[in-house]
Protein backbone atom coordinates (compact mmCIF):
# COMPACT_ATOMS: atom_id res chain seq x y z
CA UNK A 1 0.00 0.00 0.00
CA UNK A 2 1.25 3.26 -1.15
CA UNK A 3 2.29 5.54 2.00
CA UNK A 4 0.45 8.55 2.54
CA UNK A 5 2.19 12.26 3.24
CA UNK A 6 -0.12 14.35 5.14
CA UNK A 7 -0.64 17.74 3.44
CA UNK A 8 1.12 19.85 6.25
CA UNK A 9 3.89 17.71 5.72
CA UNK A 10 4.39 18.05 1.62
CA UNK A 11 4.07 21.65 1.85
CA UNK A 12 6.84 21.66 4.45
CA UNK A 13 8.99 19.43 2.09
CA UNK A 14 8.34 22.16 -0.61
CA UNK A 15 9.30 24.93 1.75
CA UNK A 16 12.28 23.59 3.37
CA UNK A 17 13.91 22.74 0.21
CA UNK A 18 13.37 26.28 -1.20
CA UNK A 19 14.67 27.39 1.93
CA UNK A 20 18.01 24.91 1.31
CA UNK A 21 18.31 25.83 -2.28
CA UNK A 22 18.69 29.35 -1.33
CA UNK A 23 15.46 30.50 -2.76
CA UNK A 24 14.67 31.88 0.48
CA UNK A 25 17.63 33.12 2.36
CA UNK A 26 17.81 33.75 5.89
CA UNK A 27 15.98 37.17 7.31
CA UNK A 28 13.67 36.62 4.56
CA UNK A 29 9.57 36.12 4.69
CA UNK A 30 8.48 32.75 4.62
CA UNK A 31 4.58 32.84 3.14
CA UNK A 32 2.23 33.22 5.86
CA UNK A 33 -0.39 31.07 7.39
CA UNK A 34 -2.59 32.98 4.58
CA UNK A 35 -0.71 32.63 1.75
CA UNK A 36 -0.22 28.77 2.17
CA UNK A 37 -3.74 28.45 2.56
CA UNK A 38 -4.31 30.24 -0.40
CA UNK A 39 -1.22 29.06 -2.82
CA UNK A 40 -1.91 25.01 -1.69
CA UNK A 41 -5.51 25.56 -1.14
CA UNK A 42 -5.64 23.91 2.00
CA UNK A 43 -7.32 24.95 5.57
CA UNK A 44 -5.80 27.83 8.13
CA UNK A 45 -4.91 25.08 10.54
CA UNK A 46 -2.64 22.99 7.88
CA UNK A 47 -0.92 26.03 6.88
CA UNK A 48 -0.59 26.89 10.86
CA UNK A 49 0.97 23.11 11.31
CA UNK A 50 3.56 23.92 8.26
CA UNK A 51 5.01 26.66 9.66
CA UNK A 52 4.99 25.22 13.34
CA UNK A 53 6.74 22.13 12.03
CA UNK A 54 9.58 24.50 9.91
CA UNK A 55 9.90 26.48 13.39
CA UNK A 56 10.50 23.23 15.40
CA UNK A 57 13.13 21.96 12.96
CA UNK A 58 14.69 25.86 13.45
CA UNK A 59 14.23 26.66 9.73
CA UNK A 60 12.18 29.60 10.33
CA UNK A 61 11.42 32.10 13.18
CA UNK A 62 8.76 34.65 14.63
CA UNK A 63 9.54 38.24 14.57
CA UNK A 64 7.29 40.93 16.19
CA UNK A 65 6.31 42.56 14.16
CA UNK A 66 7.60 41.25 10.77
CA UNK A 67 6.24 37.62 10.63
CA UNK A 68 7.71 34.12 9.71
CA UNK A 69 11.31 34.74 8.79
CA UNK A 70 14.15 32.12 7.51
CA UNK A 71 16.20 31.79 10.50
CA UNK A 72 19.95 32.40 10.55
CA UNK A 73 22.24 29.64 9.43
CA UNK A 74 23.84 27.56 11.87
CA UNK A 75 27.39 26.39 10.59
CA UNK A 76 29.70 24.21 12.07
CA UNK A 77 33.30 25.67 12.02
CA UNK A 78 35.38 24.52 9.05
CA UNK A 79 38.23 22.41 10.09
CA UNK A 80 40.93 26.07 10.66
CA UNK A 81 38.74 27.09 13.18
CA UNK A 82 37.23 30.34 13.77
CA UNK A 83 38.05 33.23 16.23
CA UNK A 84 35.63 33.77 18.81
CA UNK A 85 33.45 36.35 18.51
CA UNK A 86 33.40 36.51 14.70
CA UNK A 87 30.22 36.37 12.77
CA UNK A 88 31.54 32.64 11.49
CA UNK A 89 31.81 31.92 15.08
CA UNK A 90 28.17 33.10 16.63
CA UNK A 91 26.32 31.42 13.98
CA UNK A 92 28.53 28.07 15.14
CA UNK A 93 27.24 28.30 18.65
CA UNK A 94 24.03 26.20 19.25
CA UNK A 95 20.75 26.62 20.82
CA UNK A 96 21.45 24.55 23.52
CA UNK A 97 24.69 26.45 25.00
CA UNK A 98 25.07 27.50 28.41
CA UNK A 99 25.56 30.81 27.49
CA UNK A 100 21.59 30.93 25.74
CA UNK A 101 20.50 29.60 28.33
CA UNK A 102 21.71 32.40 30.92
CA UNK A 103 20.02 34.90 28.72
CA UNK A 104 16.32 33.95 28.81
CA UNK A 105 14.20 35.63 31.11
CA UNK A 106 10.57 34.75 32.08
CA UNK A 107 10.08 38.66 30.69
CA UNK A 108 12.07 37.63 27.53
CA UNK A 109 9.75 34.35 26.60
CA UNK A 110 6.72 36.03 27.19
CA UNK A 111 7.46 38.84 24.70
CA UNK A 112 8.31 36.36 22.04
CA UNK A 113 5.39 34.47 22.33
CA UNK A 114 3.13 37.26 21.93
CA UNK A 115 5.30 38.40 18.90
CA UNK A 116 4.73 34.43 17.80
CA UNK A 117 0.54 34.72 18.19
CA UNK A 118 0.28 37.94 17.14
CA UNK A 119 1.94 37.10 13.87
CA UNK A 120 0.73 33.09 13.30
CA UNK A 121 -2.44 32.74 16.11
CA UNK A 122 -2.10 30.76 19.29
CA UNK A 123 -2.38 27.93 17.16
CA UNK A 124 1.42 28.11 16.11
CA UNK A 125 2.39 29.04 19.67
CA UNK A 126 4.44 25.85 21.39
CA UNK A 127 7.39 26.30 24.22
CA UNK A 128 9.34 24.49 21.44
CA UNK A 129 9.00 27.08 18.60
CA UNK A 130 9.29 29.98 21.79
CA UNK A 131 12.81 28.54 22.73
CA UNK A 132 13.75 27.86 19.09
CA UNK A 133 12.97 31.65 18.55
CA UNK A 134 15.19 32.88 21.54
CA UNK A 135 18.25 30.16 20.88
CA UNK A 136 17.62 27.90 23.02
CA UNK A 137 16.87 24.65 24.36
CA UNK A 138 13.56 23.73 24.61
CA UNK A 139 13.96 22.41 28.55
CA UNK A 140 15.69 25.58 29.58
CA UNK A 141 12.59 27.77 28.69
CA UNK A 142 10.26 25.33 30.82
CA UNK A 143 12.62 26.41 34.16
CA UNK A 144 11.20 29.87 33.86
CA UNK A 145 7.66 28.70 32.68
CA UNK A 146 5.78 25.32 33.62
CA UNK A 147 3.32 24.72 30.49
CA UNK A 148 2.02 26.47 27.26
CA UNK A 149 -1.42 26.77 29.36
CA UNK A 150 0.78 28.64 32.04
CA UNK A 151 2.51 31.42 29.03
CA UNK A 152 -0.92 32.12 27.44
CA UNK A 153 -1.86 33.25 30.89
CA UNK A 154 1.05 35.22 31.15
CA UNK A 155 0.84 36.61 27.64
CA UNK A 156 -2.47 37.41 28.06
CA UNK A 157 -1.63 39.21 31.69
CA UNK A 158 1.20 41.08 29.62
CA UNK A 159 -1.26 43.25 26.82
CA UNK A 160 -3.76 43.82 29.53
CA UNK A 161 -1.42 45.79 31.10
CA UNK A 162 -0.42 47.95 28.00
CA UNK A 163 -4.22 49.90 28.76
CA UNK A 164 -3.45 53.06 29.13
CA UNK A 165 -6.13 54.20 31.32
CA UNK A 166 -5.59 57.37 33.09
CA UNK A 167 -5.76 56.95 37.13
CA UNK A 168 -8.18 59.00 39.07
CA UNK A 169 -6.21 62.00 40.50
CA UNK A 170 -8.19 63.99 43.37
CA UNK A 171 -8.32 67.43 43.44
CA UNK A 172 -7.32 70.37 45.75
CA UNK A 173 -4.29 71.12 47.66
CA UNK A 174 -3.99 68.05 49.07
CA UNK A 175 -4.07 65.91 46.45
CA UNK A 176 -1.20 63.96 46.46
CA UNK A 177 1.45 64.17 43.47
CA UNK A 178 0.72 61.74 41.12
CA UNK A 179 3.42 61.13 37.74
CA UNK A 180 2.56 63.13 34.97
CA UNK A 181 0.77 61.76 31.91
CA UNK A 182 0.88 62.74 28.35
CA UNK A 183 -2.33 64.28 27.75
CA UNK A 184 -3.61 62.92 24.17
CA UNK A 185 -7.36 62.42 22.28
CA UNK A 186 -7.82 58.58 23.37
CA UNK A 187 -6.56 58.72 26.77
CA UNK A 188 -6.61 62.35 29.29
CA UNK A 189 -4.16 62.47 31.65
CA UNK A 190 -7.00 62.22 34.26
CA UNK A 191 -9.85 59.81 34.44
CA UNK A 192 -12.85 61.26 33.36
CA UNK A 193 -15.16 61.64 35.96
CA UNK A 194 -18.49 61.50 34.37
CA UNK A 195 -19.02 57.46 34.22
CA UNK A 196 -20.24 57.38 30.62
CA UNK A 197 -17.13 58.91 29.56
CA UNK A 198 -15.12 56.48 31.26
CA UNK A 199 -16.93 53.56 30.34
CA UNK A 200 -16.51 54.49 26.95
CA UNK A 201 -12.78 55.36 27.52
CA UNK A 202 -12.31 52.00 29.11
CA UNK A 203 -14.46 49.65 26.01
CA UNK A 204 -12.67 51.37 23.36
CA UNK A 205 -9.23 51.15 25.35
CA UNK A 206 -9.98 47.47 25.69
CA UNK A 207 -11.28 47.51 22.05
CA UNK A 208 -8.04 48.64 20.35
CA UNK A 209 -6.33 45.98 22.50
CA UNK A 210 -8.10 43.20 21.30
CA UNK A 211 -7.75 44.95 17.68
CA UNK A 212 -3.52 44.63 18.14
CA UNK A 213 -3.81 41.10 19.90
CA UNK A 214 -6.24 39.21 18.31
CA UNK A 215 -5.89 36.14 19.91
CA UNK A 216 -6.23 37.47 23.05
CA UNK A 217 -10.35 37.00 22.87
CA UNK A 218 -9.40 33.22 23.01
CA UNK A 219 -7.98 33.16 26.90
CA UNK A 220 -10.93 31.83 28.63
CA UNK A 221 -15.17 31.81 28.84
CA UNK A 222 -16.81 34.33 30.55
CA UNK A 223 -18.06 31.23 32.80
CA UNK A 224 -14.59 30.90 33.76
CA UNK A 225 -13.12 34.40 34.40
CA UNK A 226 -9.49 34.70 34.65
CA UNK A 227 -7.96 36.10 38.08
CA UNK A 228 -5.24 37.91 36.37
CA UNK A 229 -3.97 41.30 38.09
CA UNK A 230 -3.80 43.41 35.03
CA UNK A 231 -7.87 41.93 33.60
CA UNK A 232 -8.80 42.74 37.49
CA UNK A 233 -7.58 46.07 37.45
CA UNK A 234 -9.33 47.22 33.68
CA UNK A 235 -12.64 45.34 35.79
CA UNK A 236 -11.77 47.90 38.88
CA UNK A 237 -12.07 50.76 36.62
CA UNK A 238 -15.28 49.88 34.80
CA UNK A 239 -17.07 48.89 37.61
CA UNK A 240 -16.02 52.03 39.72
CA UNK A 241 -17.45 53.97 37.22
CA UNK A 242 -20.55 51.31 37.23
CA UNK A 243 -20.75 51.44 40.49
CA UNK A 244 -22.21 54.21 43.15
CA UNK A 245 -25.78 54.91 41.20
CA UNK A 246 -27.97 52.72 43.23
CA UNK A 247 -28.24 49.61 40.99
CA UNK A 248 -27.70 46.27 42.86
CA UNK A 249 -24.73 44.59 43.16
CA UNK A 250 -25.39 41.92 41.18
CA UNK A 251 -26.45 44.16 38.08
CA UNK A 252 -23.10 46.51 38.16
CA UNK A 253 -21.18 43.04 38.22
CA UNK A 254 -23.42 42.00 35.14
CA UNK A 255 -23.18 45.19 33.28
CA UNK A 256 -19.59 45.13 34.00
CA UNK A 257 -19.52 41.42 32.04
CA UNK A 258 -22.27 42.54 29.59
CA UNK A 259 -19.57 45.05 28.20
CA UNK A 260 -16.55 42.67 28.49
CA UNK A 261 -18.63 40.19 26.04
CA UNK A 262 -19.43 42.99 23.53
CA UNK A 263 -16.23 43.47 22.74
CA UNK A 264 -14.64 39.94 23.32
CA UNK A 265 -17.69 38.68 20.71
CA UNK A 266 -16.55 40.84 18.22
CA UNK A 267 -13.00 40.45 18.83
CA UNK A 268 -13.52 36.95 18.21
CA UNK A 269 -15.20 38.04 14.97
CA UNK A 270 -12.69 39.57 13.67
CA UNK A 271 -10.30 36.48 14.23
CA UNK A 272 -12.79 34.54 12.44
CA UNK A 273 -12.99 36.24 9.17
CA UNK A 274 -9.12 36.18 9.03
CA UNK A 275 -9.14 32.38 9.48
CA UNK A 276 -12.53 32.50 6.70
CA UNK A 277 -9.90 34.43 4.31
CA UNK A 278 -6.98 32.28 4.55
CA UNK A 279 -9.03 29.01 4.46
CA UNK A 280 -11.20 29.94 1.39
CA UNK A 281 -8.47 32.20 -0.03
CA UNK A 282 -11.28 34.82 -0.56
CA UNK A 283 -11.53 38.52 0.28
CA UNK A 284 -15.00 39.84 1.61
CA UNK A 285 -15.93 41.33 -1.51
CA UNK A 286 -14.76 38.32 -3.53
CA UNK A 287 -16.99 35.68 -1.24
CA UNK A 288 -20.13 38.00 -1.39
CA UNK A 289 -19.61 38.61 -5.00
CA UNK A 290 -20.23 34.59 -5.41
CA UNK A 291 -23.08 34.64 -3.46
CA UNK A 292 -24.63 37.31 -5.83
CA UNK A 293 -26.83 34.52 -7.64
CA UNK A 294 -28.19 32.92 -4.45
CA UNK A 295 -29.14 36.53 -2.93
CA UNK A 296 -31.07 37.05 -6.27
CA UNK A 297 -33.12 34.17 -6.06
CA UNK A 298 -34.02 34.49 -2.23
CA UNK A 299 -34.76 37.83 -2.65
CA UNK A 300 -36.69 37.21 -6.02
CA UNK A 301 -38.77 34.75 -3.58
CA UNK A 302 -40.79 37.16 -1.94
CA UNK A 303 -40.45 35.29 1.17
CA UNK A 304 -38.63 38.11 2.50
CA UNK A 305 -40.10 41.24 2.06
CA UNK A 306 -38.61 43.38 4.71
CA UNK A 307 -35.43 42.11 3.98
CA UNK A 308 -35.44 42.42 0.18
CA UNK A 309 -36.47 46.44 0.91
CA UNK A 310 -34.08 46.94 2.93
CA UNK A 311 -31.07 45.90 0.66
CA UNK A 312 -33.18 47.41 -2.00
CA UNK A 313 -32.71 50.47 -0.79
CA UNK A 314 -29.09 50.45 -0.34
CA UNK A 315 -28.70 50.85 -4.16
CA UNK A 316 -25.55 49.55 -6.35
CA UNK A 317 -23.47 50.57 -3.12
CA UNK A 318 -25.18 47.84 -0.78
CA UNK A 319 -24.15 46.81 2.37
CA UNK A 320 -20.73 46.45 4.03
CA UNK A 321 -20.59 45.23 7.83
CA UNK A 322 -17.62 46.92 9.91
CA UNK A 323 -17.39 45.46 13.09
CA UNK A 324 -15.63 49.10 14.28
CA UNK A 325 -19.12 50.26 13.33
CA UNK A 326 -20.96 47.45 15.29
CA UNK A 327 -18.33 47.61 18.11
CA UNK A 328 -19.57 51.85 18.57
CA UNK A 329 -23.75 51.09 18.25
CA UNK A 330 -23.26 48.07 20.20
CA UNK A 331 -21.39 51.07 23.29
CA UNK A 332 -23.62 53.33 22.72
CA UNK A 333 -26.84 51.00 22.98
CA UNK A 334 -26.07 49.37 26.30
CA UNK A 335 -24.72 53.03 27.38
CA UNK A 336 -27.87 54.34 26.37
CA UNK A 337 -30.22 52.00 27.99
CA UNK A 338 -27.79 52.08 31.34
CA UNK A 339 -28.97 56.10 31.37
CA UNK A 340 -32.39 55.70 31.37
CA UNK A 341 -31.78 52.88 34.17
CA UNK A 342 -29.63 55.42 36.12
CA UNK A 343 -32.64 58.42 35.12
CA UNK A 344 -34.88 56.12 36.91
CA UNK A 345 -33.40 55.89 40.21
CA UNK A 346 -34.48 57.78 43.17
Amino acid sequence: MAHFTPPYARIAAELRRRIEDGELAPGDRVPSTRQIAREWNVALATATKVLATLRQDGLVEARPRVGTVVAPRRRRPTQGGTRSGTPAAIETQTATGAGADRELTRERIVRVAIGIADAEGLAALSMRGVAARLGAATMAAYRYVNSKDELVLLMADTVLGELQLPPDTPDGPDAPDTPDIPDTPDTPAKAPADWRARLELGARSLWQLHRAHPWLAQIGPLTRPLLLPNLLAYSEWMLSALDGHGLPPATVLNLNVLLYSHIQGLAIQWERETAAESSTGLTDDAWMAQQEETLASLTASGAYPTFTRLVGSLGTDGYDLHLDELFEIGLASVLDSLGRRIGRRP
